[in-house]
């Protein structure tokens, strides 16, 4: 159908005469054509949702369909799971084109226009593409316009640090992944995902195939900000602005976990079987409690929020990690409502800086009491991160906890507790000493961000009430928390995981036509111990806060722990190199140590 590549074309059509004419229209015009655009990619890829609930919708572009079993063109690949990616990459623009209304002081360029179109674009082709190399393009148009965003204030020598760290961490991470294609195209001679699955299948794991897995699986790792290819992520959402922000920690970093997702279950689940699970396991436990740990360390809200995003990808990662069709629909919803959740919270940084001028919880110690309403989505936002029953990431988490369960983890539940207790008690805390003035003006044991990092315009300079700031936190906020409360959710995502898992059938449908019959929808259910665990983290991130805000001298003894966590992040960024660099050798030796 025509509507598959239109999601990805009208916003790059748009960019494109946006950049050739937008100095000639009038102020506002380039406002209401990206509002009008991501509209149209939201509305247009619910509308997917729905068509290829039945089945995969494959677009051919030119014609080009496979013969004889081989793929002669270029294909996107709609199913339910990649177009509520795409959709979520719709709403939470919709949503940071608003927010630029009122965010920046300053007319907006068209420029910025241009490029937040440009990144929309790549982000919805990522999520679709069956073509190994056009996800890289993908990858790449995605990273380029990312980058520019993130030094958008250039003037500042923290946007211009944090673009670069950002940049040279995933070129490296590109380069791996583009060398990982090159090997499978050379074994494979193919570059759509289901064919090269098929000819990989044919034989056992050597040691090319293991290169290309660990090459392929550190460029997307690194693009998601799993630990330890992490260290750009934090440096470049504390200094991108907050519209930006909203896309970055909505939905960008968790794109490349469903790549990761796709890319394993079409192409390498064949050879490699379910040998790589505890290895993906381990990178997704640790990345949950180090960036909960960092995020709860952390004064600046956007440094904070950049860490929940680092802890909550271990968690969707965890999901993916157990290689069950149960695990990835747990990921993804988790991933949908979270990112809303996110958003919305972006959007609150939003109206904090516009109308106090700073973000950091010690120096707006109580001046965000002008504020009441932001403060309100702050703590429900929060409550929402830590997977409060019955709303929000709660029915995704108790799936995921579950599938751990089923799949022989059950010690990950009270991982997913700590971690998801200590991120939403950050939050809280900070909430706490922002808007109701509580705790002490100084905590020695919280980083502080690098001077003028979270400083932003003041109330004298705000023209309006800021409602375009807080209309569309209050929307996210309550998709976000009202996700959990559509009927059949888990079951339905259960089934359209159980179809994207499973390889061979997908390969006869993408290269010989032949559909597969749709299972029934599992009965899915939320159980007493979800329900459990669900309070036991939300009481845990109301006691931590407080902690935070009124802790003894207990907690003291955690001190030289933290300190020596924060010297990791010190923003140089050829010790973030060194890192990848190691990480990505201890992955491929761990890969060929559990691969049999």
């Amino acid at each position: 159908m025509t509507l598959v590549p239109l999601v990805v074309a009208v916003p790059l059509l748009a960019a494109a005469v946006l950049a050739a004419f937008g100095h000639f229209l009038p102020a506002r015009f380039p406002d209401v054509v990206a509002v009008a655009v991501a509209a149209f990619v939201t509305v247009a890829s619910v509308i997917l949702i729905f068509r290829s609930s039945d089945e995969t919708i494959h677009y051919w572009f030119g014609g080009w369909r496979p013969r004889n079993g081989i793929a002669l063109g270029v294909s996107f690949s709609v199913d339910p799971l990649g177009a509520a990616l795409a959709a979520l990459v719709g709403v939470l623009a919709t949503a940071a084109f608003v927010v630029s209304w009122d965010y920046f002081r300053e007319r907006v360029p068209p420029q910025f226009h241009v490029l937040m179109l440009l990144f929309v674009g790549a982000m919805v082709g990522f999520a679709l593409s069956s073509d190994l190399f056009n996800i890289f393009v993908f990858f790449e148009l995605m990273s380029v316009a990312a980058y520019a965003l993130t030094s958008y204030r250039i003037e500042r020598p923290s946007a211009v640090q944090g673009a670069i760290n950002f940049a040279v961490v995933n070129s490296i991470g590109a380069f791996m992944l583009l060398i990982g294609i090159a090997l499978l195209y050379a074994r494979t001679g193919a570059l759509n995902l289901a064919q090269m699955g098929q000819v990989l299948a044919q034989h056992d794991a050597d040691g090319l195939v293991i290169v290309a897995f660990t090459l392929v699986a550190v460029g997307f790792l690194t693009k998601a900000g799993a630990v330890p290819f992490h260290f750009w992520l934090s440096d470049a959402y504390a200094v991108a602005p907050a519209p930006v922000c909203i896309l970055f920690a909505g939905v960008m970093s968790d794109l490349a976990l469903h790549a990761v997702a796709r890319v394993y279950w079409l192409v390498f689940s064949g050879p490699l079987g379910t040998d790589v699970r505890p290895v993906l396991i381990g990178v997704g436990v640790i990345t949950a409690l180090i960036g909960a740990v960092m995020a709860w360390l952390q004064a600046g809200l956007k440094r904070m929020l950049a860490f929940v995003t680092i802890s909550h990808i271990g968690l969707f990662l965890i999901g993916i990690a157990l290689l069950t069709a149960r695990g990835l629909a747990a990921a993804t919803v988790y991933v949908v409502a979270d990112g809303l959740v996110k958003g919305s919270l972006f959007c609150a940084v939003a109206q904090l800086a516009r109308r106090v001028g700073h973000t950091d919880e010690l120096v707006c110690h109580g001046r965000g009491r002008v504020i009441p309403g932001t403060g309100v989505i702050v703590v429900v936002g929060a409550l929402g991160l830590a997977a409060i029953p019955p709303l929000g990431t709660f029915v995704p988490f108790g799936l995921l906890g579950r599938s751990a369960g089923l799949a022989g983890y059950g010690w990950l539940a009270p991982v997913l507790v700590l971690a998801t207790a200590l991120t939403g008690g950050a939050v809280l805390r900070a909430a706490g000493r922002i808007f109701l003035g509580l705790g002490p003006k100084r905590d020695d044991l919280l980083v502080s961000p690098p001077p003028g990092e979270e400083e932003d315009v003041g109330l004298a300079e705000v023209p309006r009430r800021g409602a375009l700031l807080w209309v569309p936190a209050l929307a996210l906020l309550i998709c976000g928390l009202g996700l959990a409360l559509t009927p059949g959710i888990s079951g339905h995502a259960v089934r359209h995981a159980e179809r994207f898992v499973d390889r061979a059938s997908l390969a006869r449908e993408t290269l010989h036509g032949v559909r597969a019959p749709l299972g029934p929808v599992p009965a899915v259910h939320a159980s007493a111990g979800s329900y459990l665990y669900g309070a036991v983290s939300v009481l845990a991130a109301v006691t931590l806060a407080l902690l935070g805000l009124y802790r003894s001298r207990a907690l003291r003894i955690v001190a030289p722990a933290a300190h020596r966590l924060k010297l990791l992040h010190d923003g140089v960024v050829g010790e973030y190199v060194t890192w990848l660099t190691v990480g990505a050798a201890a992955l491929g030796v761990l890969f060929a140590a559990v691969v049999r």
